[in-house]
């Protein structure tokens, strides 16, 4: 389950308190009244509140005088002012302060239900972003994966559960589905979170290097080995070693590897003693493995031994309720202090009915093309890529209640899709058109490409020959 969250209510009407407490209710959201600012101060004493919703107009109080002292006595609790049209300038005003949104009498309950849950995750995210903050000053940090979803509430049950452990773990999922950060986690809550964390991409190792920067070698060993050299198995002794994409590590190596892993020792190239070395082990890749053991692409004992404990992280089209939190903690991180930049909700509405192929990359790379794109601090469905903009289709007016956030991202904008309806895609068929969408742009340029789509080159030219492409 969600972390539940409470909210107080504050107006002056009874009759609008015990409605908001009634309808704004829900297994995960308790909902707390006060009539004035009196009662409502002695609330905020004795409990913790993330969302408050304060009436402007309040018998005891000037209201946004009352949400400048909340903002500055609570920082981290998040204000919605509900207003008369008359007062719209003054709350206006009020969110310049500090206050995160306002809503307008006679208010519809949904459209609030909606501001005070998108309060929240503001709310959520400067948790999450404190956790990290601690994490880099050397406190225990928490799992920052970003979501509510039942898939990631899954993916953090059993990162929390294995991170104690020293036993391999395998790491399966979509390009961009958020594989290293699921590494990140799992060595930041383990007993070696203060130990070397070295991160590699067994794409970018060249065949015949490949074993010795992995496990080093000795003068000599091979033509331009002109000195002894240690390899990551050294650099990552009594921390943690996360290999990327280790279905394209070498077949060659991968029978050294699997030394690593049952006795814990391996040798340079060229040297005849065997060294030890202590090291947590994190695999992960976008390739079914089982298959490539069929195929005698990779050893079938190697893969007996990672996958003693697996993580498959969910594509985003299969966590779409997770959208609007990772488009809010996206904004945040990579706005530049940017704390004015909204979402508008036709543009979110293009976000959450887009299949992703591309996953939490490609939003972030989205993100970051749309706030460039940006009018008066709001992100539209005009500043979105084309194939998203054409999702907007009836959805509404592109102002009206907006997500807040900041703004920042990734990679290029992607064109070339008309949004008109085409019918359901197979998921091949949406990477196919991704990838042909990507080389496009960089007028086929495939290092760029391939940066862009967050793989290597070898995986893109070998996806290009799976799918036909150029």
């Amino acid at each position: 389950m969600r972390t539940a969250y409470t909210v107080l209510a504050v107006d002056d009407e009874p009759s609008i308190g015990k409605l908001l407490e009634k309808e704004l209710s829900t297994p995960i959201r308790a909902v707390h009244v006060a009539t004035s600012a009196r009662q409502a101060r002695e609330r905020l004493r004795r409990a913790t509140y993330e969302v408050v919703v304060l009436d402007i107009r309040l018998p005891d109080a000037d209201g946004i005088e009352f949400m400048v002292e909340l903002r500055q006595r609570y920082p981290d609790t998040e204000v919605i002012l509900i207003t008369g049209h008359g007062n719209i300038d003054n709350a206006v005003e009020a969110m310049k302060l500090g206050a995160y949104d306002y809503i307008t009498k006679p208010f519809n309950l949904t459209e609030l239900e909606v501001v005070v849950e998108r309060a929240y995750q503001r709310a959520f995210l400067r948790n999450e972003n404190r956790a990290l903050r601690h994490a880099r000053d050397g406190a225990r940090p928490a799992v920052t994966l970003i979501g509510n979803s039942q898939g990631i509430k899954e993916v953090r049950y059993l990162i929390e559960k294995v991170a104690p452990t020293d036993v391999p773990v395998l790491i399966t999922g979509e390009s961009g589905a958020g594989k290293e950060v699921a590494a990140h986690a799992i060595q930041s809550l383990g007993s070696r979170a203060d130990k070397p964390f070295i991160i590699k991409n067994c794409a970018t190792l060249q065949k015949e290097l490949a074993r010795s920067e992995l496990f080093g070698h000795v003068r000599g060993s091979f033509t331009g080995a002109l000195e002894s050299r240690d390899g990551l198995m050294a650099f990552a002794n009594k921390g943690t070693l996360f290999l990327d994409e280790i279905g394209e590590l070498p077949v060659e190596v991968q029978a050294s590897l699997l030394r690593v892993l049952e006795n814990k020792t391996y040798r340079r190239v060229g040297e005849k003693d065997h060294r030890s070395c202590d090291i947590r082990l994190i695999f992960a890749t976008n390739r079914a493995l089982a298959g490539e053991v069929e195929v005698g692409r990779f050893h079938e004992a190697l893969y007996h031994r990672i996958n003693v404990f697996n993580i498959e992280m969910p594509p985003l089209r299969e966590r779409k309720e997770d959208i609007p939190l990772l488009a809010e903690f996206f904004l945040a991180r990579l706005g530049n202090g940017r704390d004015d930049l909204r979402i508008s909700d036709r543009a979110m509405a293009c976000l959450m009915q887009y299949a992703w192929p591309g996953n939490v990359r490609e939003l972030r790379n989205v993100l970051e093309r749309s706030i460039i794109l940006a009018e008066n601090n709001l992100i539209t469905e005009h500043a979105l890529p084309r194939e998203l903009a054409g999702l907007a289709g009836g959805t509404g007016g592109s102002g009206g209640g907006q997500a807040g956030g900041m703004a920042g991202g990734g990679a290029p904008g992607q064109h070339g899709a008309t949004g008109e309806s085409q019918g359901p895609l197979t998921l091949e068929a949406m990477e196919r058109e991704h990838i042909a969408r990507i080389l496009e742009f960089y007028d086929n340029n495939r290092s760029l490409a391939a940066t862009a789509l967050g793989i290597s080159r070898k995986t893109l030219y070998r996806k290009m020959r799976e799918y036909d492409i150029g």
